[in-house]
């Protein structure tokens, strides 16, 4: 069958019938489902309803406008800013009155530049600018365009061609008089009609005949509900009951699709062809896409009887299919379980016209339509013929058996000291077998012409490889390849050694499923995802098999390759997989892809911007939804990985600020090709968005101001304070000063009087011992004088008694020493000044600092007046003082 994708309900969020398709030139298709009209871009569903809200019966495409009909209204729908806008053609005008008060618009197609509206009563026809009503004289079904001519089937007189705005009966065709006609199309030159309930007619010498085909007697018991030409050799035709029918002129072969095999609803309402000429089919309830044209095609049971098939081979234009359930014969489209087969079946081997089973109860042969087990031999995974002796090999649960009698496999022998469970066998020389083990293990295993083992050895072991669990083999170019610890070896049979294969493990390390379809294809499990690989110019060229084919059906570790044909059938979980090795697709151009970008579920545009932390949903559309479609690769912000794009719908999260480029790329075989590219802007977050970085620089600025008038108040309160500090501190300098001033002069007046007292003391004391020894020389003259009588003898004692009262010596130096100690201070001053000053000058500045006269020094110094003058002189001298200057004044300044 061919490929078929279903859409419910649930994945359009729409209604039940969908009575029209069609695809427009952005090349999404367009629904008609009830009361919405749906759009489909192979990525998402978007759905609209009329703003009168009424059922929606048909629509057609027209270059950049989609047209839909409805009850009392017709109109066209354009997309501007990726979203439809709905603008009415009737609004506003006086169409549906009188006989037309319920006109439903059940059909829209155009011709000669002009598009029909069609009700079952009457055409509206707009040329652009004005809207002609036409009033049909008959009821008719549905108007056809064939050969650009316009047919208008009545329900009950015929058909009649429409021309020059007249009807003219098609008086050839009355065999179809009181048929209801739904489709006229025309293929192979000739006309077919279909009625509804009396089958197909085709047109011979411009007469109807019943169509010969043997399809057409099921057909007459059937409704058809819709018809169409798919291209000049293939019809599909639409029923009430039981869905499609794909029917071949050329080989009068026929298809039919219905729910026992792959739709959702046997009911056709509606049939649309996109670019492909694939099909879209509306249904009663949901919607259908048939890859008619694809390479690729599913079987599948959906009674669950088949199961898991493990093996295939062909038998009578059939298969043979061998699964969990058993062994079951597929022919005529028919799957019937051979009896006694039931259990668990690994392989089967076609030799001539007999097949060898690998059983799990053990080995089977059928032949003749009969089934019968031959050997106990249990689990036989894989059965190998060898290509340079008549004889089989068989992997098994217990190890390897040979039979070297095919005819009798009731004989066989086993290679001794090889108990292991075996599931896969390779030989691509003579005498020698690769066997790995279902485990771990991989093993080389030697024998002679009898097939004697000679040599039994565990290579894995041999090359020190611990981690040989899952050790997977293919054939390749007659060449064993051996994956290990996800690396690909070859053995050297020179060193007896493991070496990796760097040709290989520059695709495919990692790769364990890779299953061989000829020397120069084969088929690649990766990341749950099927590739056909080709080998072209030494160079492998991957095309993805797209994964909606085979989804959730891919058996693991047991995916094989079988050819049937010019088929290659790949098995599934019931059912399997047909393709053909196609050429590569043609190039994709720039136009074939759009890139659409969605915002918060909102259209991006042409100009994308993203809010910081939100997400940009970016669909690449292409032209195609079915084979045609490129597997495509993209890539963000020149990032050197090439993401494959799987279904068409690209989720970017957690972008950084700033712009980004999102390219996307189609794989040319060794390199990519940029095939469109989407720029778009994600804003810098709320917080450091523009008007936040002015609320920011206005907030700083502002703090900066506040702070600025802070610092002046403080800068000022401080001024002040330090202002009233200095003029306190001047106070209280100026109050010191004073008292200082005070303090001093009170000292300095101290030290004057202190000064004056001792000079006064000293005055007071050398006159009081001057007239103290005065008056006691005075007292004893006296008492002399009244004594004595003898003028010499009181002579003599006189001048003893002035002796004797003189001052001495030690009370002269008392009073010299009490004189320097009360002008202490004085004389360090003078004898710092004047260094070289005598004792007795210094003496004499004392008695000038008492301020003692010439005359009142002689006695003290014990010289004359004159000498003291002349004392003074030198002294003068030695002070360098100017004759002016009076001695006395300056000592009392010194």
């Amino acid at each position: 069958m061919p490929f078929v994708e279903n859409f419910t309900k649930s994945n359009y969020n729409g209604d039940n019938q969908v009575w029209s398709v069609a695809q427009g030139n952005d090349n999404a298709i367009y629904f008609a489902n009830n009361h919405f009209l749906l759009r489909y871009n192979g990525v998402h569903w978007e759905k609209y309803s009329l703003p009168n809200k009424t059922i929606i019966r048909s629509v057609f495409a027209d270059e950049d406008k989609i047209y839909s009909g409805s009850y009392n209204e017709f109109g066209y729908w354009k997309r501007v800013n990726g979203q439809l806008q709905y603008n009415s053609l009737t609004k506003g005008k006086n169409f549906f009155i009188g006989e037309s008060i319920n006109e439903e618009i059940w059909k829209i197609f155009k011709h000669d530049n002009k598009i029909y509206f069609q009700s079952f009563n009457e055409l509206y026809v707009f040329d652009g600018v004005k809207i002609n009503k036409i009033r049909i004289p008959f009821q008719i079904s549905y108007c056809f365009l064939v050969d650009n001519k316009i047919y208008a089937a009545s329900v009950k007189d015929g058909v009649y061609l429409f021309e020059d705005a007249v009807f003219k009966k098609k008086e050839s065709w009355q065999l179809v008089r009181n048929n209801i006609i739904h489709a006229i199309e025309k293929a192979k030159g000739k006309t077919f009609v279909f009625t509804q309930k009396n089958g197909v007619f085709v047109e011979n010498k411009n007469e109807l005949q019943p169509w010969t085909h043997p399809l057409n007697d099921f057909l007459k018991k059937e409704i058809i509900i819709t018809a169409k030409v798919i291209s000049d050799t293939k019809l599909v035709i639409g029923t009430a009951f039981q869905g499609v029918y794909l029917v071949d002129l050329e080989t009068n072969s026929y298809n039919n699709i219905c729910r026992k095999n792959a739709l959702k609803n046997n009911s056709i309402l509606s049939i649309g062809l996109d670019k492909e000429n694939d099909l879209w089919l509306g249904l009663d309830n949901g919607i259908a896409h048939v890859e008619i044209n694809s390479p690729y095609q599913i079987f599948s049971d959906n009674t669950g009887i088949l199961g898991s098939v493990y093996t295939m081979a062909s038998y009578k234009n059939g298969l043979l299919l061998g699964s969990n359930h058993g062994v079951f014969k597929y022919q005529n489209k028919t799957l019937t379980l051979l009896p006694n087969s039931q259990g668990q079946v690994w392989d089967i081997l076609q030799e001539g016209d007999a097949y060898l089973i690998g059983h799990n109860d053990g080995t089977y042969r059928y032949q003749n339509e009969q089934l019968q087990r031959v050997n106990q031999v249990s689990g036989g995974w894989k059965f190998l013929k060898s290509n340079f002796h008549n004889n089989f090999f068989l992997a098994h649960y217990s190890g390897i058996v040979i039979f070297d009698q095919p005819n009798d496999l009731s004989a066989f022998k086993r290679i001794d000291n090889l108990t292991k469970p075996i599931k896969n066998i390779l030989q691509n020389k003579p005498n020698e077998l690769w066997a790995v083990d279902n485990y771990r293990g991989l093993y080389r295993i030697l024998f002679d012409d009898t097939f004697k083992i000679k040599q039994l050895e565990n290579v894995t072991q041999k090359n020190k490889i611990q981690n040989d669990f899952a050790v997977k083999m293919i054939n390749f170019n007659n060449e064993v390849l051996f994956y290990i610890n996800a690396k690909w070896y070859n053995y050297n049979a020179i060193t007896n050694k493991l070496e990796l294969n760097s040709f290989f493990n520059r695709s495919f390390s990692g790769v364990s499923e890779l299953i061989p379809v000829d020397e120069n294809n084969f088929v690649v499990l990766k990341d749950k995802a099927l590739y056909i690989i080709n080998l072209i110019d030494g160079k492998f060229i991957w095309r993805l098999i797209p994964e909606k084919y085979y989804e959730g059906k891919i058996i693991n570790q047991d995916t094989k390759v079988f050819k049937n044909n010019d088929h290659y059938l790949l098995n599934l979980d019931d059912g399997f997989f047909a393709f053909k090795i196609q050429k590569p697709k043609p190039k994709p151009h720039s136009r074939s892809v759009v890139l659409e970008a969605y915002v918060d579920g909102k259209f991006g545009g042409d100009n994308v911007v993203i809010a910081y932390n939100k997400s940009i949903s970016i669909e690449v559309i292409s032209e195609y939804f079915g084979y045609n479609k490129q597997e495509l690769f993209y890539t963000l912000d020149n990032n050197s990985d090439y993401l494959a794009l799987k279904n068409s719908n690209i989720v970017l999260n957690n972008l950084s600020s700033g712009s980004h480029e999102l390219v996307v790329y189609y794989n040319e075989g060794d390199q990519y090709k940029q095939l469109s590219s989407l720029n778009f802007h994600v804003e810098r977050p709320w917080y450091i968005s523009f008007w936040m970085i002015l609320i920011y620089l206005s907030i700083i600025s502002a703090l900066f101001y506040l702070y600025y008038k802070w610092n002046k108040i403080r800068y000022i309160e401080k001024l002040k304070l330090k202002e009233e500090e200095l003029k306190h501190q001047k106070e209280i300098l100026h109050l010191e000063l004073e008292a200082q001033n005070k303090l001093k002069l009170q000292e300095y007046d101290k030290h004057i009087l202190e000064v004056q007292i001792q000079a006064k003391a000293s005055e007071v004391a050398g006159k009081s011992l001057s007239i103290a020894k005065q008056s006691e020389m005075i007292e004893s003259i006296q008492k002399l004088l009244e004594k004595e009588s003898d003028i010499v003898s009181l002579k003599n004692n006189i001048k003893k008694t002035i002796k004797l009262n003189s001052i001495n010596k030690k009370e002269w130096e008392t009073f010299e020493n009490n004189l320097y100690k009360s002008h202490e201070d004085f004389i360090k001053r003078l004898t710092s000044r004047y260094p070289k000053l005598s004792s007795k000058d210094i003496k004499l500045c004392i008695y000038l600092k008492m301020s003692l006269s010439s005359k009142e020094i002689a006695p003290l110094m014990n010289i004359s007046f004159r000498g003291v003058e002349l004392h003074r002189y030198r002294l003068r001298k030695k002070l360098d003082l100017q004759q002016d200057i009076n001695l006395s004044s300056f000592m009392n300044m010194v």
